[in-house]
């Protein structure tokens, strides 16, 4: 570590992996529920599981990213971080919002949650994901604006490289994005249309950015590639993201009653959309390739490398299965999507904040990189999460053919309860697929605490 104030990254490492736990678990509840109806009901019932699920997703992983900026601008600035307090202050302020909301999903029927929270004032409530209430929306915008201000005047501060300022790009995108989840119009299609502004962008654009730029600097701390050449990837893999992404966005616009053009235009910038991830994984080959020195955190270069491959696969084939228009009218809502969100979301995102933390850690703790030991147990962890995670799409994408050959593509459609029931099956190696990543999930974190004799650093110069 550089620099002080790059332990202000610490907190929220931590907090995003506690929140990770709590939304494992969360999901493990849920997918018991598919299989079990009445499993914790009236307590936790599916609907706000399913909220807590996702809106620790995002929490957590937003402070993975805050965490990731506050380590990586300070080096790459080559200067302390403008204002260490702010960054302690936000943290706390934005580990009670989230708290204190999830609290409310839990002891609160949500319709009184909106009542007591402002929603009669400026209805935001109600849209999936963006289901925080005002107060709690309101407290995101502070917080964020704050972040960036912190994080801006660093950069503004210190040397300009390709690396900071895309992730200054992705992190000022993810802010402003994050404002339509304030707009929501009476219309149901405008309400879909402006709500995707929200998610997609987010996740299928400024997001990727900020993976790029993430991924770019953990492969240049640990192959000491030429700085060069590492930004010149990363300008064309922003590129063709922003290219694809943006009017990629076309693809959640099929059904909901938007214009028929959007059909041919989303279904063709939606194909173009598994290159940058193409592109990423090719990157991150290359550079472990290129390497000019054999980095002693293993487990950090294992990562980077399966974050490429994995958001290959889950963003970019598993996306690109049923994105085609015609393909999806009949895959629309089935749990094929469910397949591609899982494998996206912890491929592109999950992994990459993973690999940053698994780099950062050491280095915030006063060595280069964890014990031998420690990271023969933290590689277990990435295989043990990974098979999990791909053995859960698995299932999830044969669960969502079943249901599309038993509902859609027949004579006699079954109702959809009927052929949930010829499915639980599925539904319970998928339950038994989470319990393993769980398992994973801890066995990563306890890496963090086992000693023992450093890895040795060689050099291939």
């Amino acid at each position: 570590m550089k620099y002080q104030s790059q332990a202000e990254a610490k907190p929220y490492f931590v907090a995003a992996i506690g929140l990770f736990i709590g939304q494992i678990i969360f999901g493990l509840i849920m997918g018991l529920q598919y299989v079990i109806g009445d499993f914790l009901f009236p307590q936790i019932p599916f609907n706000v599981a399913r909220m807590v699920h996702t809106n620790l997703l995002i929490v957590w992983l937003l402070f993975g990213f805050m965490g990731a900026a506050y380590y990586l601008i300070p080096e790459e600035s080559e200067r302390e971080l403008y204002s260490p307090k702010l960054a302690r202050w936000m943290f706390w302020i934005f580990l009670a919002a989230g708290a204190l909301t999830v609290v409310g999903y839990l002891s609160v029927p949500y319709a009184t949650l909106a009542r007591l929270t402002g929603n009669d004032l400026l209805a935001t409530m109600g849209r999936e994901f963006l289901e925080q209430p005002l107060p709690t929306k309101v407290g995101i915008v502070v917080v964020a604006l704050v972040f960036l201000f912190n994080i801006s005047m660093t950069v503004l501060g210190g040397r300009k490289t390709t690396i900071s300022l895309v992730m200054l790009l992705g992190l000022w995108g993810l802010a402003i994005f994050f404002l339509f989840s304030f707009y929501n119009p009476k219309n149901l299609v405008l309400d879909k249309y402006f709500w995707w502004w929200v998610v997609h962008l987010w996740v299928e654009g400024v997001w990727e950015l900020i993976l790029g730029a993430m991924l770019a600097f953990v492969l240049v701390k640990v192959t000491g590639v030429d700085r060069e050449v590492v930004e010149k990837w990363l300008y064309v893999i922003i590129a063709m993201t922003l290219i694809s992404g943006i009017i990629g966005t076309g693809h959640h616009y099929f059904w909901i009653g938007a214009p028929e053009y959007w059909l041919w235009m989303g279904s063709v910038f939606s194909a173009i959309e598994p290159v940058p991830f193409f592109m990423l994984t090719v990157f991150a080959f290359n550079m472990v390739k290129r390497r000019k020195r054999d980095h002693p955190n293993r487990a950090a270069t294992l990562w980077a490398l399966g974050t490429g491959v994995m958001a290959f696969l889950g963003a970019g084939v598993w996306g690109f299965l049923h994105t085609l228009a015609p393909v999806n009218f009949y895959t629309h809502g089935t749990q094929l999507t469910a397949a591609h969100g899982h494998m996206a979301f912890y491929g592109a995102y999950v992994m990459v904040v993973l690999t940053m933390i698994s780099y950062a850690m050491p280095l915030m703790r006063g060595r280069e990189a964890n014990s031998q030991a420690s990271q023969r147990m933290e590689i277990a962890s990435f295989w043990m999460m990974t098979l999990a995670m791909v053995a859960i799409t698995l299932f999830l994408t044969a669960a969502g053919f079943k249901q599309v050959m038993l509902q859609r593509l027949t004579d006699t459609p079954m109702n959809f309860m009927v052929a949930q029931d010829q499915i639980s099956s599925i539904y319970w190696m998928r339950e038994v697929s989470g319990l393993v990543f769980l398992a994973g999930l801890l066995l990563y974190v306890a890496s963090f605490f086992v000693g023992g004799k450093s890895a040795p650093a060689r050099s291939n110069a």
